[in-house]
């Protein structure tokens, strides 16, 4: 799993800030799960550690590591 930037409490916030246009990139915390997706599909998970994650979703990555759509 990866998390998205800027840290979003809801899965509602992710995407209201996809569908509003605003920059939301995809990271792996340490490269633990070898997250190297560009141009495809990646699961991430919100908020960040510490906090404990309360949503999940799948989304779509641009080749510049930048969310494009929430898919689920």
């Amino acid at each position: 799993m990866a998390y998205v930037e800027p840290n979003f409490p809801t899965k509602k916030a992710l995407k209201d800030a996809v569908k509003a246009g605003d920059r939301v990139t995809v990271f792996d915390p340490g490269g633990v799960f070898g997250v190297g997706v560009r141009d495809g599909g990646v699961s991430v998970e919100g908020p960040h550690y510490p906090q404990p994650h309360r949503w999940y979703a799948t989304v779509e990555v641009s080749t510049d590591n930048v969310v494009t759509r929430v898919v689920s």
